[in-house]
């Protein structure tokens, strides 16, 4: 077997169907698919039963464990060459795995990513969220796929590894936020050849409320100060542009009232948001929500980011994260 995906899964039956669809429809056909759930109360095992005459496919459950350890799992009970890891909200387009191919047939590498996109049937929320996440204006493109501020970090929700690699690394760590970074990290102090897979992205579910995206963006803050005080050198300055934005933001408003020209600031990012996301969405009202959705990016994350700084850095406390009992509300 030359691939396998790996599927972690918490509550989601009706994504699995949506993403194992699309497996089904791969032109390149020598893998497996192994799906764990991972302690649901809503499990998706008659999705999965309905596709084991259609695929060479395998379910397991467990105890909830977070998705790291239930990647670790599924990683443990795979026959193939290469792992690719994928996260229960994506869609796979039929030439995704062929891609893959073409890309390690041309040039080999032990670990390697793709982009995300959006999907045409996904709400305008989704898709301004999807903007915000991966604009060069926000994130500096390092989500993958554009010019990159940063050099190139495989993430959990399309994630390829030799088997063999994973299994002499431990596989994933048990951080419940960044645990992907975590691993990419270890891949490259380990000295093995990662690569960026620019036509084997894949489409990617967003949160479906701006709440839910400020607790991703923020506890994102907080893994990035867990992830330095692990390794310091992994800290960079595009890492630490969200909690300056944050901070200039924050300065701006409490200083309108002396210089309101510092709104004309806030009002030309606004614009410049707004303008681009409106000509790559082709949507006023998606460029309207993607300037909201910008601002919860940067500063959820920025928050999160100074207060793990000011709480780890500062005060010398233990490694943390935010929302644990009502993350997904």
């Amino acid at each position: 077997m030359k691939y396998s995906f790996i599927i972690p899964v918490y509550n989601r039956p009706d994504e699995v169907d949506e993403l194992l669809g699309s497996l089904l429809r791969q032109t390149f056909s020598d893998f497996e698919v192994i799906v764990v759930e991972d302690g649901s109360s809503l499990p998706c095992k008659e999705v999965v039963d309905a596709y084991i005459d259609k695929l060479t496919i395998h379910y397991f459950c467990k105890e909830n464990s977070g998705p790291g350890q239930t990647r670790n799992y599924g990683a443990e009970r795979a026959s193939g060459e290469y792992l690719i890891i994928l996260d229960s909200d994506c869609i796979l387009p039929e030439r995704y795995l062929e891609e893959v191919e073409v890309e390690l047939q041309e040039k080999t590498a032990d670990a390697f990513g793709g982009p995300d996109r959006a999907h045409a049937s996904f709400t305008d929320m989704q898709k301004a969220i999807n903007y915000a996440m991966t604009s060069f204006f926000t994130t500096g493109g390092i989500r993958g796929g554009k010019k990159k501020m940063d050099k190139f970090y495989p993430r959990s929700f399309n994630m390829g590894i030799r088997s063999d690699v994973y299994k002499t690394l431990g596989g994933f760590s048990r951080m419940r936020f960044g645990e992907d970074i975590d691993f990419s990290i270890r891949i490259f102090k380990g000295g093995y050849v990662c690569r960026l897979f620019p036509e084997a992205w894949v489409w990617h579910k967003r949160r479906t409320d701006l709440k839910k995206f400020f607790k991703q963006v923020y506890n994102s803050g907080i893994a990035r100060i867990n992830l330095y005080k692990k390794y310091p050198e992994s800290l960079k300055l595009v890492h630490m542009l969200p909690a300056l934005f944050t901070l200039g933001v924050f300065a701006l408003l409490c200083l309108a009232w002396l210089c309101p020209m510092g709104l004309f600031l806030l009002l030309l990012f606004s614009l410049i948001i707004c303008v681009d996301s409106t000509i790559q969405n082709k949507s006023v009202k998606i460029g309207l929500l993607s300037i909201v959705a910008a601002f919860i990016q940067l500063v959820g994350y920025g928050m999160g980011f100074l207060y793990a700084w000011w709480k780890r850095c500062l005060l010398g406390k233990d490694e943390f994260a935010a929302f644990q009992k009502n993350f997904y509300k």
